[in-house]
């Protein structure tokens, strides 16, 4: 099945499995959903996430899901802010602190896949894809 916005499939699938508390969430990969995973790892909202190959030509990612002790999610929400229908473009001057910095704004820079942080400390604007807090 074709999915219109695969990065707000991968967002929901996120949050579906951490509703139903499940300890690894699977897929479908492409290079920016592994970008993604990368920063989300980085920022420790997941544990790890590996990239697989079945026998089958698709690929897909394995993303462990960190829970506190509390076995709270360390992700308390996810959401899509340019989407294919509206795109959002923010200048370096314009990156959004999210939930009052505890959260990552993730943007797709001319660099490359980076946090709302990291485009700052670099000086370059981009495409706002989601936050996660």
């Amino acid at each position: 099945m074709a999915v219109n916005d695969p990065i707000a499939d991968m967002l929901t699938r996120i949050r579906n499995g951490l509703m139903a508390r499940h300890e690894t969430i699977s897929i479908p990969a492409s290079r920016t959903k592994i970008g993604i995973s990368e920063l989300l790892k980085k920022e420790g909202f997941i544990r790890d996430f590996q990239v697989t190959s079945n026998d089958s030509l698709e690929k897909k990612i394995r993303l462990e899901m960190a829970y506190l002790e509390s076995n709270e999610p360390a992700i308390i929400g996810l959401r899509r802010v340019s989407r294919p229908g509206l795109r959002v473009y923010v200048q370096k001057g314009e990156i959004p602190r999210v939930f009052g910095g505890l959260g990552i704004a993730i943007l797709s820079t001319s660099q490359g896949l980076m946090t709302g942080r990291e485009a700052k400390k670099q000086g370059v604007g981009g495409e706002l894809l989601c936050h996660v807090w």
